[in-house]
């Protein structure tokens, strides 16, 4: 029987060319792991360097590229990827397991950045002076970095590295693009719909394969001039470790993001926003709900809303309609999970869900149940690490002001929400939490194309914010220029 699995290939110099040592892996699909995706591209260092030095040969000619031409670029792009959003959504929906529906919206959110930045990127520009000498005039201006790494993850395969290569592309950059070895079609249906858009050769260039084979060449290179990272905290750190003085990092890495639940909180929203926000996704989102800190006088009731409520979820295929929870995303994130749902076994009360799915389709696919466990201490190691996946810790807090201290007692500080009416609490949660996107009575999940996103502490490099205009600032470098006559 024929092999009828599609191989995918790299994109280096404007040209679709296999890896040079000829190896392949295959992405299987979480929900069935018969169901192969596609076969991809085992790249090495020499598949990065021929990428890197692509980017900055085409370097000098983007930059000079009128930029309303650069921008119809990204629109033609966008258009490619409205046209072909039920064959892009299915296959995202295959290779990293997400609802359809989510995996529709994701490609039409990533049209939707393309759109905005061919908009936004022509309105960035500098600014002028005053100053004493009638015959000087002194102004700024902004340039492009040269050529930049874009590093994305598998957990939203096409909208994150399209906010990286939006912004990139119109301030004039050329792009090294590496997606997730996990997820990695997604990312290619990025760069084929800017080729097909007619981006020129080595402007746009995309390598697959393993981080440590690819990343040390396109992180250390003396070429790149900027990386746009978002991963693990552990390895963004360890790309810190070894950049150069010169180049640039914006990295959005790990969360352990609270939802606050007060005395006058609406519980029924509340109940709603945990489930949203911790198990959409199937919890595998660096913003998504992981503690819920709910104080004494409506902790019994909220938590029975919300059991009552995980009892209803429907667990399946994403391309099954009606199910709100799919698979993890690989083999290797199943076991994570299933080893931290032993741990908060040990530590806490265990309430429900956390166990492998079985039986049907079951068997072919890395299903978990979502699990909630309460009595917490925040101290806890299910309170303190990112798991990633479905699961739930309630910590009980005496007040607002207890809540508020053990919300920030955390390495991270990524998103936070509180579920409140309190005009007081809403203003001093404003103020006093520890995280770069504040919620109130809205899930922690979820951010505007047009507003900043970014965290602080050990979930950032707290530099650069991606999307909205600050998304540009991060791809552009300050020229000042003083005119005499």
């Amino acid at each position: 029987m024929a092999d009828t699995v599609q191989t995918f290939l790299n994109y280096i110099d404007g040209a679709w060319v296999p890896c040079l040592l000829g190896s392949t892996f295959d992405n299987l699909n979480p929900a069935d792991t018969r169901d192969v995706v596609g076969r991809f591209q085992a790249s090495g260092p020499a598949d990065a360097e021929a990428a890197v030095q692509a980017a900055q040969k085409a370097f000098d000619g983007w930059r000079k590229l009128p930029i309303g031409k650069r921008a119809k670029i990204l629109n033609d792009a966008a258009s490619y990827l409205e046209q072909n959003v039920e064959q892009f959504a299915q296959e995202l929906t295959r290779e990293e397991g997400k609802q359809l529906s989510q995996a529709r919206d994701e490609f039409l959110r990533s049209a939707q950045t393309f759109r905005f930045y061919a908009t936004e990127g022509q309105t960035l520009g500098g600014e002028t002076y005053p100053q004493d000498d009638a015959n000087m005039h002194v102004f700024s201006h902004r340039e492009p970095l040269g050529v930049v790494t874009v590093i994305s993850p598998w957990n939203f395969p096409a909208s994150i590295p399209a906010r990286k290569l939006a912004p990139a592309l119109i301030t004039g950059n050329t792009v090294v693009f590496k997606p997730s070895s996990d997820a990695p079609l997604s990312g290619l249906r990025l760069v084929e719909a800017l080729e097909k858009a007619g981006v020129p050769a080595g402007v746009v260039n995309c390598v697959t394969g393993r981080a440590g084979e690819v990343g040390p060449v396109i992180t250390n290179s003396q070429a790149i001039r900027a990386i746009s990272f978002t991963g693990s905290t552990t390895a963004g750190t360890q790309i810190h470790r070894t950049v150069h003085l010169s180049t640039r990092l914006q990295m959005e890495l790990g969360g352990k993001n609270p939802l606050i639940v007060m005395e006058d909180a609406d519980l029924n929203l509340a109940v709603d926003l945990a489930i949203k926000g911790g198990f959409s996704l199937t919890g595998q989102a660096c913003t998504g709900t992981s503690r819920i800190l709910v104080v004494p006088s409506v902790k019994a009731a909220f938590t029975d809303k919300l059991l009552t409520r995980v009892a209803q979820l429907k667990i399946g295929n994403g391309m099954a309609p009606g199910m709100d929870l799919g698979p993890l995303a690989t083999e290797k994130q199943l076991q994570t999970v299933q080893r931290y749902i032993d741990i908060g076994k040990s530590e806490a009360r265990w309430l429900c869900g956390g166990e492998r799915l079985t039986g049907g389709e079951f068997d072919h696919g890395y299903y978990l149940s979502p699990a909630v466990f309460t009595d917490v201490k925040n101290s806890m190691r299910i309170a303190q690490e990112e798991i990633f996946g479905p699961v739930l810790a309630i910590i009980e807090v005496a007040d607002f002001d207890d809540a508020l201290c053990q919300a920030n007692d955390s390495q991270y500080g990524l998103s936070a929400s509180i579920v409140t009416m309190n005009p007081r609490y809403m203003h001093v949660f404003t103020n006093e939490i520890q995280a770069g996107t504040v919620k109130i009575n809205r899930t922690t999940t979820g951010n505007l194309v047009n507003a900043p996103f970014g965290g602080l502490k050990n979930s950032s490099t707290s530099t650069f914010r991606e999307s909205g205009r600050a998304g540009l600032e991060f791809f552009t470098q300050i020229k000042t220029v003083y005119r005499g006559i």
